[in-house]
């Protein structure tokens, strides 16, 4: 079964049309995919009654892959199929071996492996091997302008909408972790109302504890029109409601965005769509606070920040010594960004 440039959605469906593979090789940056396939397959090939004597869960750290083919090799018990399910599986110190089995495969065995945070080198015989014995799939990390769409489907799916700006609250508090961010949204569906569907900017402030108003993308957008004022009302908001500030989170935003600014002045295309695109990023945050931010900030001031919030991280950890309130961190910076 050739994999190359499978999707998530392909797998879904070819499982859901008991298209089973014999093997699965779920790898990436992004853990919400590699665990949703991972249960999918089980579920496809075992019934729940089907599974104590015929799913066996391994993790890479405890185990080495002579154990997995010897399981792999095990025949079912009571049913037609069995699933060998490794988790971790990039802790395994060596995959040699493997391609031995590859060619002669268990028929009634489904062998998983979920190889999280990196991938196989596709230069090596087994990567290769994998490819043409079952699936190899790679699971990577939504970009920005993917998150949107992501939360809206993830919803529709539940039966919810979800107000536009709820969206841009959401996406900007939790990022891109997509675990995090189901939990979320699973969060937000328990607390609707009953008969209402639709997810609003009162509920996500009331269980996040992010104000709409006040939160890091609207920081973001203060910062890009240069708008002391604003900035600096974020700010002692964050000051007087530290249940709604992490510094982290905030360094890594802010860090991001001016990475994304300094990157739009090497566009080839100056436009918003052009930097859109150049960004992986969608057309209107560019319009809303990229490209505000490259017309504010020259090239050298940008990466003057970059290099303060990096000194500010460190600092916020200790770095030196020094003990320095969060809030007060973030104030000297936002000073340093304005003026």
């Amino acid at each position: 079964m050739a994999a190359r440039g499978i999707t998530y959605d392909d797998i879904l469906r070819d499982l859901k049309a008991q298209k089973i593979a014999p093997v699965y090789y779920l790898m990436g940056d992004e853990d919400y995919y590699i665990d949703k396939l991972s249960d999918a397959v089980v579920d496809a090939v075992l019934s729940k009654d089907e599974r104590d004597f015929n799913l066996d869960i391994v993790y890479g750290a405890e185990t080495d892959i002579n154990k997995v083919i010897e399981l792999a090799h095990a025949y079912p018990m009571m049913a037609e199929r069995r699933v060998v399910l490794v988790r971790e599986a990039q802790a395994i110190r060596s995959l040699d071996g493997l391609d031995a089995y590859l060619s002669h495969l268990t028929p009634t065995t489904v062998l998983v492996f979920c190889h999280k945070h990196g991938r196989l080198d596709a230069r090596k015989a087994v990567a290769k091997n994998l490819q043409q014995a079952g699936v190899v799939f790679e699971s990577k990390r939504l970009y920005d302008n993917q998150l949107p769409p992501f939360i809206s489907q993830y919803l529709h799916q539940r039966n919810a909408d979800i107000e536009p700006q709820a969206i841009q609250m959401l996406a900007g508090h939790v990022g891109a972790d997509l675990n995090r961010l189901t939990t979320e949204m699973d969060k937000l569906l328990i607390a609707l109302p009953r008969g209402n569907r639709v997810v609003g900017t009162a509920l996500v402030e009331e269980l996040t504890g992010m104000s709409k108003d006040f939160n890091d993308f609207e920081l973001m957008a203060a910062l890009a029109q240069r708008n002391i004022f604003r900035a600096n009302q974020i700010v002692k908001y964050y000051q007087g409601n530290p249940r709604s500030f992490f510094i982290g989170r905030t360094l890594t935003n802010l860090f991001t965005f001016f990475s994304d600014v300094m990157l739009a002045y090497y566009a080839p295309d100056r436009t918003d769509a052009g930097i859109a695109a150049w960004l992986g990023k969608s057309e209107w945050k560019v319009r809303q606070d990229v490209g505000p931010a490259r017309r504010n900030y020259s090239g050298v001031k940008v990466m003057q920040i970059l290099s303060e919030i990096r000194k500010t991280d460190a600092q916020s950890k200790g770095v030196g010594g020094v003990r320095t309130p969060h809030e007060e961190l973030l104030q000297d910076l936002i000073f340093f960004i304005l003026h």
